[in-house]
């Protein structure tokens, strides 16, 4: 868990009687600057804050792989309420050329609400990415064993000091084909959890993580399966349910998208071919 994400306030029972101390998770916004700019500005839990610009910037199609995204560093002397709360990215020359904010894809997809069609907004994402690779026989990388799925919630349970603190913290995992987990990021957002999660695949040069499965502690949006197409991942699932749109990007993707996940059960709702 990192330094600040949790912090003590006092509460009071129903029936009263004396204060105690109870662990809430912070929330923090972040300003996410290019070339000097805001792009963006998330409500988010402080810690990992490298990894989330990494990770948004990388899913909204600013930067396309780790050579293109030089550093990103926090802001000094700022007004008071901003420090530690700003960051800058500084893109190479190639993604600096490219980078066009007023066509950043969250503009496009929060203006979905004001009358364009699921389908434009299916068709948008497909013009930017690439379908996934086509997954090929038993044991090649991309596939899944489906038995392997249900062990995949306890082993993220297990993995979320925050959310034991708290129980106000949203996680994202990520697991190899073999279901070995390879790491896990915690966030008052889900969309923030993915960002930490995939920017920091995206620090270590593993993108695009065409063998990785991900596993996130809530529903299933549109916007969570856009993340992890542009990052390559082949195999979304959530513990809840996946949302319509989310399931008609999947399919466009040729993404597995696998809802409800337990133990002993789950829905396929997409890309099932990808599981042995």
């Amino acid at each position: 868990m990192s330094p600040g994400a949790v912090k003590n306030v006092f509460v009071t029972g129903l029936a009263g009687g004396p204060a105690r101390a109870d662990a809430v998770a912070v929330e923090e916004p972040l300003e996410i600057r290019v070339g000097g700019r805001g792009v963006a500005v998330t409500m988010r839990t402080p810690g990992h804050d490298r990894e989330l610009a990494a990770g948004f910037l990388l899913t909204e199609g600013v930067v396309r792989a780790a050579d293109e995204l030089l550093d990103v560093y926090a802001c000094r002397d700022l007004p008071h309420g901003q420090e530690g709360n700003v960051v800058e990215a500084v893109l190479s020359a190639a993604a600096k050329a490219r980078f066009d904010p007023a066509r950043l894809t969250r503009h496009v997809f929060t203006a979905s609400s004001c009358g364009l069609c699921g389908k434009a907004t299916i068709d948008a994402v497909a013009c930017a990415l690439a379908p996934l690779p086509v997954a090929g026989g038993v044991g090649e990388a991309g596939r899944f064993a489906a038995a392997g799925l249900g062990a995949w919630p306890e082993r993220l349970r297990a993995a979320q000091p925050g959310f034991d603190a708290t129980g106000g913290l949203h996680a994202a995992a990520r697991f190899t084909g073999r279901g070995e987990l390879v790491a896990v990021r915690e966030d008052v957002g889900r969309h923030n959890a993915l960002d930490k999660l995939l920017g920091a695949a995206l620090w270590a040069g593993q993108t695009p993580l065409t063998d990785a499965g991900v596993l996130v502690s809530g529903r299933l949006s549109f916007e969570l399966v856009q993340k992890c197409w542009a990052a390559g991942v082949p195999l979304l699932a959530g513990i809840g349910a996946p949302s319509s749109l989310a399931v008609e990007l999947a399919t466009a993707a040729g993404m597995t998208l696998v809802g409800f996940l337990r133990a002993d059960r789950a829905n396929v709702y997409a890309g099932a071919e990808r599981l042995r």
